[in-house]
């Protein structure tokens, strides 16, 4: 097929370009390179042996979207573009609603228009909110805390709509957890712009030398060590993952729901092990207090994927974490080291 990708440059939008070109679809990204770096499709070009064709295009801006349409007669989209840091969010909600929601709606009418109607849309396991029941199914109901997620929450009220008033469509909604790692030759990886939001890209820059310490939030949780526990997923897995959605939905119709993660918690001190472990010497840590809205526990239930998809995620903590140093022990500044 011919994959249209929006935000493919992005981390997990690169690595998903990769794997469909290895697995033999032609691919057009099309990205507005806010928060991402065009260097990352060269590098997956040289790893592929091929490219992916490249159009420098905003969601914002309908016309320009829709002459990418015109030229390029594709099959289904892969759709990543957006924002994503909470922090953010609630400081600039109108800026988010309006980057998220409205560049999908333009979207969503290019691809009415032009009579494509397989999407598989990048969510995120935020929808499901603070949550403190585990494991997380796809049938609890969403109750996002603060912006970020609640685009994604309207973005999956949206698409359901659509798919619930033409059958025509067919539509997949993601929703993955903590993706981290990078592809094992160490050309690709995540490269936040900034103080990076998640856990793993900030060890990552500790264990690099390009920041002093980790600041653990919280180590008084009912958990084992005290410390927090999430769901992280190595981002070649979730990659794949898209894969199998993509080809699950293109003879699927109505809208599909799926958890993508391992189904299986690691502590914040269990990461920052492994990522010593890895770097072959210590990260340096401190404790703070709890951040409000986080939940001790959180992680997928991914048996649903399992069984319609036949996907399940593979790699492990200490494999995510050797990926993920070996990107940034080798590309200390990310794309532009």
């Amino acid at each position: 097929m011919r994959i249209l990708v929006t935000g493919g440059s992005g981390y997990i939008g690169s690595h998903t370009v990769l794997a469909l070109l290895e697995a033999g679809h032609d691919v057009v990204v099309i990205d507005n390179l806010a928060n991402s770096n065009q260097e990352s499709l060269r590098r997956v070009g040289e790893i592929a042996g091929r490219s992916a064709e490249f159009l420098q295009v905003d969601l914002l801006d309908e016309t320009a979207l829709d002459n990418a349409f015109s030229s390029q007669n594709v099959d289904a989209v892969i759709h990543f573009a957006g924002l994503k840091a909470v922090g953010e969010s609630v400081e600039k909600p109108l800026y988010y609603y309006h980057n998220n929601v409205g560049g999908t709606l333009n979207l969503l009418r290019c691809m009415e228009r032009h009579d494509v109607r397989t999407l598989v849309f990048s969510s995120s396991a935020t929808v499901y909110g603070a949550s403190e029941e585990v494991p997380l199914v796809e049938k609890l109901p969403l109750d996002a805390v603060n912006p970020y997620g609640r685009t994604k929450e309207q973005i999956e009220d949206i698409l359901s709509d659509v798919g619930a008033a033409d059958e025509r469509w067919n539509i997949a909604l993601l929703r993955y957890f903590n993706p981290v790692g990078a592809h094992e030759s160490g050309r690709i990886g995540e490269d936040p712009t900034g103080t990076p939001n998640n856990l793993l890209p900030f060890v990552a820059q500790v264990a690099v030398g390009r920041r002093e310490k980790v600041m653990v939030f919280g180590n008084d949780y009912p958990t084992p060590d005290g410390t927090g526990i999430r769901d992280y997923i190595h981002v070649v897995d979730l990659a794949a993952g898209h894969l199998a959605a993509l080809d699950y939905v293109h003879s699927h119709s109505g809208v599909h729901r799926w958890n993508l993660g391992t189904g299986k918690g690691s502590s914040v001190l269990e990461v920052l092990a492994a990522f010593s472990a890895a770097a072959g010497h210590e990260v340096p840590y401190e404790f703070g207090p709890r951040r409000p809205g986080d939940a001790a526990v959180s992680y997928a239930d991914p048996s649903a994927a399992l069984a319609d998809l036949g996907w399940s995620a593979h790699k492990t903590l200490q494999q995510m974490c050797d990926d993920h140093w070996r990107w940034q022990k080798e590309n200390p500044l990310g794309y532009s080291s």
